[in-house]
Order: C-alpha cells, then structure tokens, then sequence
C-alpha cells in the first residue's frame, strides 16, 4: 500500500471527525458513498457475528435523515464530542482484485462534553472501515464503529 494512500485516508479520517466535532452534521454524509454501510455495534456482538447495531444506515439518505432527525424531531440534552484518533492501519487486501478499495482499522476515543462543561469518556473502540479510492478523492462505502464497552450510554445521539 502506498504511503499517498494511507496519507489519504489518515486525512479523510481527520476531516470526518473535525465535521462532528465542529457540529457540522449536515456535512457528514458526504464522507460516505450513495450506496453505503454505517452501523455502531458492540466488540462482543461483532465478535460473535450479531448483525445488529445501535445505529444502522446502508445508503447516504438513511445517514442524512439520521441528522435531519437531530436537529429537527429528537430531544436530547445538548451536547459535543472530542475525537481523539489514532494512526489508521491499512488491512491487507481480500485478494478480490478490487484495487481502488482500500479498507483500515482505526482506533478511536471520544469525549463528551455537555453543556454545562463535565466532560467524560464517552467511547472507546475502533472503526472498520472500507473505502473508495478515486484519485485524491477516498470515500467510505462502510463504517462498522466497534465500541470497546457493552455499556453504550442511552444519549448516542450523534454519530461517532
């Protein structure tokens, strides 16, 4: 894997969580391609195959009504996140050939910050990504977000 390509990716990761840390949610769909895969799922249930997630979206227009629905219809105590990530890893290739698809695993903590200043731990895990490679240009076809912790707080609002 070339160095451009991890750098690429390393990028897109950086500019995916600056837009939901600068609460720019409207933005964050276009991280992904039309036709996609966004879910949030537990360590043990991705261990053991369970197919369901907290959040599951498989097109860019699901992940859109996800943040029409923040801002307009769902009441939640107002709140931000801090993402700290780390370096994306580049898994190796399935050997299907598809050499303009690249897929990463990238750890990651999120801080919540609510709005009267506690902050605290909110999430730890990794991100299983798949992305499309087109020039300079990369693009998530799929995100399993893989939380650490069994214990997924009720106010999983934003995406993570």
């Amino acid at each position: 894997m070339s160095s451009d390509v991890h750098r690429l990716i390393a990028q897109a990761q950086a500019a995916y969580a600056r837009c939901i840390d600068s609460d720019r949610l409207e933005e964050w769909p276009d991280f992904f391609t039309e036709k996609c895969f966004y879910t949030v799922t537990t360590a043990d249930n991705h261990r053991e195959g369970l197919e369901a997630g907290l959040i599951w979206a498989d097109t860019r227009g699901m992940l859109t009504d996800r943040v029409s629905a923040l801002r307009e219809a769902n009441i939640y105590e107002r709140h931000s996140y801090r993402h700290i990530l780390g370096q994306p890893f580049i898994l190796p290739e399935d050997g299907d050939g598809d050499v303009d698809e690249v897929r990463s695993e990238t750890p990651f903590l999120v801080v919540r910050i609510m709005r009267d200043g506690a902050s605290d731990l909110f999430a730890s895990g990794r991100y299983l990504d798949r992305y499309v490679v087109d020039g300079d240009a990369v693009l998530l076809t799929e995100r399993v977000v893989v939380c650490d912790s069994s214990r997924i707080d009720t106010l999983l609002a934003l995406p993570l």
